[in-house]
Parts: C-alpha cells; structure tokens; sequence
C-alpha cells in the first residue's frame, strides 16, 4: 500500500507516532520470520512517517529521537541480514548521528566494514564500543574475528614483499 507515501496529511502527533509504530511492529514480525525484505521496506516506511511529524514537545522530540534510532539499527541489521552492506553502512551512520554513542550502531557498522575488509575502519568502531561497553561480548567477539583476519592480511603483505 503506496498511499503512506503521499501521505501530506498534518496528522497529531500520537496519530503520527500510532503508524511508525505499528509500522515497526509489523517489521519486527517480518524479520522474526526471516523475512528481511519486507521488514526493511517497513522500517523504512516507519522513518519516513517519522519525517512527517511538526510542532513537537521536546519530550515528544526525545521519544521520536529514540524511536528512528531503533528504527535505523533494525533496518541496518536487515540489510546486513540482506547483504546490502552500503545500505547498512548509511542505516548506522544515521543511527550514529541519533546517537554517537550507540553501541549497538558502532558494532553494526564494525560488522559492515569487517565484511568489507575494511578492517582498520572496523577496528575504530570496535575500539570505541569497547570504551562504552567493555563488558559486551558481541564487541570483544567480532574484534578477535578482526585482529585474526588483520594478522593474516600482514602475514600476506609480509609474504609478497620477500617475492619482489
């Protein structure tokens, strides 16, 4: 159904907020179905209703805050699931800009520079949810998978330099 995206109407905000959640709320459904496709396309749609909200409290401000930045880790996580890993990457960077101290937004975009071979990258990320988070073990777990594969890459490097 299209008709959300033309959606001008100037909507109270708990009406407003009443669609993104039940736009997540189905998209959390999808995606525990292993349905990732469709779950991003209504997280995405939940975001753009979160667009359309004016005239907000502060408080409301703060509520709508935290719900885009959900709404952004769960459609980062989709896209990684999707193997979209651009979309993902940009899904973190808005979750990071919501939040710079996002743990599980620094981890995500580990997670998507790791799979890049963009290691270095990911070890930033990874060194900066340590400091949050020392005690999270998805952190310390993907930063072992990333110091293995940084050692393998200077092995190799090491490797051709002695051939030239």
């Amino acid at each position: 159904d299209d008709e959300a995206d033309h959606d001008t109407r100037r909507l109270p905000a708990k009406r407003r907020m009443e669609m993104v959640l039940k736009n997540k709320n189905e998209a959390n459904e999808l995606f525990s179905d292993g349905n990732y496709r469709h779950a991003a396309a209504r997280y995405a749609k939940a975001l753009t209703h979160c667009s359309k909200f004016f005239d907000l409290s502060p408080d409301e401000e703060r509520r709508v805050n935290e719900t885009k930045l959900s709404l952004h880790l769960n459609l980062a996580l989709s896209y990684i699931k999707l193997e979209k890993l651009d979309n993902a990457y940009k899904s973190c960077d808005e979750a990071l800009k919501l939040d710079g101290k996002s743990v599980k937004a620094l981890y995500r975009r580990a997670t998507v520079r790791y799979q890049k071979r963009k290691f270095e990258d990911a070890v930033r990320d990874l060194k900066e949810a340590e400091a949050l988070a020392p005690e999270d073990k998805a952190v310390r777990k993907l930063r072992v998978l990333v110091d293995k594969q940084m050692a393998k890459q200077k092995k190799k490097e090491k490797a051709m330099a002695k051939k030239m």
